[in-house]
């Protein structure tokens, strides 16, 4: 199982989860990835959203056998990987994910 830390992805990792999305500057559904997961992220609490250039981040991109973007790795308190996906995720989706790995959820706010 891959282990990343803050130190790895430049940022501080969620207090309960982390999608963490390797991109690349010219994939469209990398920015379909990004809402989404932004959004899903944003509705629960202690979630983190973090997004890499894999050709800025090339030795990681090689570390975690990355093959197309986007890749999101979604990974629990302690920055252990728990769900591998690629291509642009879907809202429910990411949601069942990131359930995959805190267990219930939250019910988003209507705000």
């Amino acid at each position: 199982m891959t282990t990343l830390t803050s130190g790895d992805l430049g940022q501080p990792l969620g207090r309960r989860a982390t999608f963490v999305q390797l991109s690349s500057a010219f994939c469209l559904p990398c920015r379909a990835a990004r809402r989404v997961l932004e959004l899903v992220a944003g509705e629960q609490e202690g979630v983190a959203h973090i997004e890499l250039d894999v050709g800025e981040h090339l030795d990681l991109g090689e570390r975690l056998d990355v093959r197309s973007t986007p890749t999101v790795l979604v990974l629990d308190a302690d920055g252990v990987e728990r769900v591998r996906a690629t291509g642009a995720p879907t809202l429910a989706q990411a949601r069942a994910a990131l359930a995959r790995v805190i267990g219930g959820l939250e019910r988003p706010s209507s705000a």
